[in-house]
């Protein structure tokens, strides 16, 4: 059980993203435990969920129900453990800019694009706007429970893989501007889940065995064309599926339906494995291939972000091009508009136009930006 200590410290104090779940609420247990002064903030973006997800009070320990990271039951178990840890909490309404990220969700996928709200989330919400909120509560520091690490030697601050590499987030904050980073607290990135675990049972935790989310928050029925449908109807249209030859294979009820690489649910009978190549919006068609015909060696992505200085040169890295690909060897030449121009040893599965490309050396994070076009 966690001891509330003197609240009388010189040390600085810390926002700590809590989401009911049990990484965000051993963040906070460790760092009260190390003397910081915690506040708990919970982040309310006004998703429905359902009705049946369980709430609790401050008196009542939580029920196990989970029904996603932003949920009423969610926000109770914040609040729960903050009670524990006798720190401030506030929930603060996030809706409005929410909204911002659903909307660029759908009209990713309207695009012919496949997103990743994850990224955009960590990078407009968390690091974002949680910093705003930081400075208006005198907090230096803000922490999240993020499976990622932070090293500041020299004056310099490095993003690094976390330490278990199963659960590793660094890829989705490659985003997160420096300035903002150089404030950042991961107090659990050196650390495997199950010590993780662990530590919330050590704490008398009742979030202990919680699940953990692994879908969408805003789409926790992994429906992602229902969301897209409800924003923009007219990306559903009646078109062709046809081959690399321009062959009618059948058709389709909307391009947004669709992903690079997609091979279940294509609504033809090709005799063989055919994957999904291409997303031509222009011309509403969705084209199929073999798997050979989704390998490329170049791709163009933009909007770079480097957590440290950009190169000039030609940069040898490792290049991650969607959140389970192993990151693989590559050459990267940046431009002075944000455009990033990779060359790799081996041509790569599946590159798709709008998810994130972020690139490491061995385990540190060198920044990133958004897949355009593979080549």
């Amino acid at each position: 059980m966690v001891s509330p200590s003197d609240k009388s410290t010189d040390k600085p104090k810390v926002l700590v993203a809590m989401s009911g779940g049990v990484d965000s609420s051993v963040t906070a247990c460790l760092l009260r435990e190390q003397g910081y002064e915690v506040m708990g903030l919970f982040m309310r973006v006004g998703v429905e969920m359902p009705e049946d997800a369980a709430c609790s009070t401050d008196s009542q320990e939580p029920k196990r129900t989970h029904q996603g990271c932003c949920s009423a039951s969610d926000a109770a178990d914040a609040r729960f453990v903050a009670g524990m840890l006798d720190i401030p909490f506030y929930v603060l309404n996030f809706k409005p800019d929410f909204d911002r990220l659903i909307d660029y969700f759908a009209d990713e996928y309207a695009s012919g694009r496949t997103p990743n709200p994850c990224v955009q989330c960590n990078t407009w919400l968390k690091f974002g706007k949680l910093v705003e909120y930081a400075d208006m509560l005198g907090c230096h520091y803000i922490a999240t429970g993020h499976y990622a690490r932070i090293e500041r030697n020299d004056g310099q601050t490095r993003l690094r893989r976390g330490v278990d590499h199963r659960k590793d987030q660094s890829y989705f904050l490659f985003g997160v501007r420096s300035d903002v980073l150089d404030r950042a607290m991961f107090p659990i990135g050196h650390l495997q889940k199950d010590e993780v675990r662990r530590a919330a049972e050590r704490f008398g935790l009742p979030v202990h065995n919680k699940p953990d989310s692994v879908e969408i928050c805003f789409v926790p029925d992994r429906d992602y064309a229902r969301v897209v449908r409800e924003r923009r109807p007219d990306a559903f249209k009646p078109g062709h599926i046809e081959d690399a030859d321009g062959n009618v294979l059948g058709d389709h009820d909307g391009v947004a339906n669709f992903t690079i690489g997609q091979r279940r649910g294509l609504g033809v009978a090709a005799g063989k494995p055919v994957y999904v190549t291409r997303l031509d919006v222009l011309n509403n068609t969705v084209v199929l291939g073999e798997r050979e015909e989704l390998m490329h060696q170049n791709l163009v992505a933009s909007g770079a972000n480097f957590v440290s200085t950009p190169p000039t040169e030609p940069l040898r890295c490792e290049a991650q091009i969607r959140y389970q690909h192993h990151a693989a060897p590559c050459t990267v030449t940046a431009s002075h508009d944000g455009t990033l121009q990779v060359v790799f040893d081996e041509p790569q599965s599946a590159i798709t136009p709008g998810q994130a490309l972020v690139l490491y050396h061995g385990d540190e994070v060198i920044g990133g930006g958004w897949i355009d076009q593979a080549l």
